[in-house]
């Protein structure tokens, strides 16, 4: 693997310097060069270098390429100019090393934390984009030898939750026994409902309770349980947890376990914490001002003292109280665990209870590291989880509490309008609508993905007529996810998504589909191979790896060498991911995979090759390349569809 080269270069270039010079070695940086035929890898190290010995950048490389000797995997080190260092690969051993699949397994177990959809309406379309941010993040830490737990966090304690239950009962005016009918009736769709009753408490509580004291009361009785208010509360909560995760999975994303807030509460999780952030005064209670009566943590933020509630001074605890005990869990430093049952049994996927609970489960928490995906709106609250941690003495700790931002979904006013959402002039004339669920206002993820999988149907029947309606049933679904989850990971997380139909449906382009119909080409390559030749032998075109001519075909092509390199640096692109969260990078370089191959297709001659050494060597190109673009689309949650 190109990880196992890049390793070797740099444990040979820091040998090498202190052998040399006797100083410690700065940082060893490889960057690509710009083509090829300038080599592979290159390293501005000598400039460091120079500064430290006072010597000319070219001098050192120049001293330094002689005294590196041989480097496994490199064929040939230049000094190129002012002092660069250019490393041209082996480019066969490369390809060779490329087939190993072994993967280093790091120390520890990392938890991502994402998707935590409020449990009181259908997920939008922003939820989609932190769960394919969230999965995508998984499956390339997964691909790396990580030990990974996932965990959806339900806040089925919270406000939300509790404005829902006050639609439901006093705008709605149902009873308990109605919701429950309504939540376990298989026709509708609760999730979609709930949409709507959350939308009308606001106009409620302008009219009739603009102070929200039912919202206080309705949280409190949550909270305590026992009442009927709680049950309603537990019955909307888990039964549209139940619609979320069917829409998770429509686009292929899955959990480990459901941690639940009414859990934390009642088996005294935040007790516990609460007790150890008043002994170290990380928390202290505030008797006058607009915060009288509450127990706050102050922050210093640039300069500025903020105070933040923990818990109001009518005894109920913030979110971000709940969260702090909730990290202490995750990163295994309460002396506390949930009892767990199973919430989903086909899908793998536990529920924590307060009693009860099977004594078969796996062993949940207890994280090295962990990841929590939340937009950047939720910075703020995310700091002072992290704060709760220092103020309790946990520095190291509170390090690998990694808040793993992005920015928001919103919608173009074409969409908006589209939508039936009523626009001012001025809206008109803005570049993206925020969504809001209070208002209504937004693009439900079901939705979505069933007029995406419309219209990905109805191309699909242009083009493939003898399909039977199963098979296209399955092809559109994977085309659509295809289309939707790479939508939502080309753009770099720190941009706000402007979503618009028109763009996402669009199946040209930098989109999913594209990549999906390289993948496909390249297997539709073999399978005219199959028909044209029966009997052939496709154990050859593996066997062509150890072939004498490989490593002269690979020099004399360098578009193919070019082809091949990119596919053989997916597992450096997912380094990169997961180095500097941005799951962006994988998607520009699936995309950038699926162009050179395209271009490959076109410009040689695959299946009428006459020269049999080359014709193997063409085929292993394809197969090479089909791997990593099968591989890319995987990390993103993709599947490679049968025909297109």
């Amino acid at each position: 693997m190109l990880l196992d080269v890049h390793a070797r270069l740099k444990n040979n270039l820091r040998s090498t310097i202190r052998t040399q010079w006797n100083i410690e070695p700065p940082d060893i940086i490889l960057n690509q060069t710009p083509k090829v035929e300038l080599g592979e890898l290159a390293t501005p190290v000598t400039f460091e270098l120079a500064r430290q010995l006072k010597r000319a950048p070219r001098a050192i490389a120049q001293e330094l390429v002689e005294k590196a000797g041989k480097i496994d995997g490199v064929e040939r080190m230049e000094v190129a100019g002012a002092g660069y260092i250019n490393f041209y690969l082996d480019r066969a051993a490369a390809v060779r090393a490329g087939r190993q699949h072994g993967v280093p397994i790091a120390d520890g177990k990392v938890i991502v934390e994402h998707t935590n959809i409020n449990p009181n309406k259908a997920a939008h379309v922003g939820h989609l984009r932190n769960a394919a941010i969230g999965d995508t993040f998984v499956r390339v830490l997964k691909a790396a030898g990580r030990n990974v737990e996932v965990q959806n966090y339900i806040d089925n304690t919270g406000v939300q939750v509790a404005d829902v239950i006050v639609g439901l009962k006093h705008v709605e005016h149902k009873t308990l026994d109605e919701v429950r009918q309504m939540a376990a009736a298989r026709s509708g769709k609760f999730d979609y409902y709930c949409w709507d009753v959350y939308a009308g408490v606001t106009p409620f509580y302008e009219s009739t309770d603009p102070k929200h004291t039912l919202r206080g009361q309705t949280l409190k009785e949550i909270e305590e349980g026992g009442s009927d208010t709680a049950q309603m509360a537990e019955i909307v909560a888990m039964t549209i947890v139940r619609c979320h995760l069917r829409t998770m999975k429509r686009i292929n994303v899955g959990y480990d376990l459901l941690p639940r807030e009414s859990d934390i509460l009642h088996l005294k999780f935040w007790d516990y914490a609460f007790r150890q952030l008043r002994e170290k005064e990380a928390i202290f209670f505030e008797k006058e001002g607009k915060n009288a009566g509450c127990w706050v943590m102050r922050l210093d933020t640039e300069g500025q003292e903020d105070d933040k509630v923990i818990v109001r001074s009518n005894g109920t605890v913030t979110y971000v109280g709940k969260d702090i005990a909730y990290q202490l869990w995750k990163i295994g430093l309460l002396d506390q665990d949930f009892k767990y049952d199973v919430f989903d049994a086909e899908g793998d996927v536990w529920v924590t209870a307060s009693s009860g609970g099977r004594a078969d489960h796996p062993s949940f928490g207890h994280g090295h590291t962990v990841y929590n995906v939340i937009d950047v709106r939720q910075s703020y609250l995310q700091n002072v989880v992290k704060q709760g941690l220092l103020g309790l003495g946990y520095q190291e700790q509170a390090g690998r509490s990694i808040h793993f931002s992005y920015e928001v979904v919103a919608l173009t006013p074409a969409c908006a309008e589209q939508l039936g959402i009523d626009l001012s002039p001025e809206d008109r004339k803005r570049a993206h609508i925020e969504v809001s669920g209070r208002k209504g206002q937004g693009v439900k993820a079901d939705d979505l993905l069933d007029i995406l999988e419309k219209e990905a149907r109805s191309e699909v029947a242009r083009r493939n007529r003898e399909l039977t309606p199963a098979e296209a049933e399955t092809i559109s679904r994977q085309i659509a996810v295809g289309a939707l989850r790479y939508f939502l990971l080309k753009f770099t997380r720190t941009a706000i998504i402007a979503f618009d139909f028109k763009e996402a449906l669009n199946f040209d382009g930098e989109t999913g589909p594209y990549i999906q119909y390289a993948a496909v080409r390249a297997n539709n390559i073999f399978h005219k191979v199959r028909e044209a030749d029966p009997g052939f032998d496709f154990s050859h075109v593996h066997q062509m790896l150890n072939h004498p001519k490989l490593a002269v075909l690979l020099n004399e092509s360098n578009d193919i060498w070019e082809l091949l390199y990119t596919g053989l640096r997916l597992d450096e692109i997912g380094n990169q991911v997961i180095s500097t969260l941005e799951p962006a990078s994988l998607a520009k370089y699936a995309f950038g995979l699926a162009q050179q191959f395209n271009l490959f297709y076109h410009r040689y001659r695959i299946m009428s090759e006459e020269d049999p050494d080359k014709r193997l060597f063409y085929l292993l190109v394809v197969d090479l390349v089909r791997e990593g673009l099968t591989k890319a689309l995987d990390f993103m949650g993709i599947e490679v569809p049968r025909r297109m």
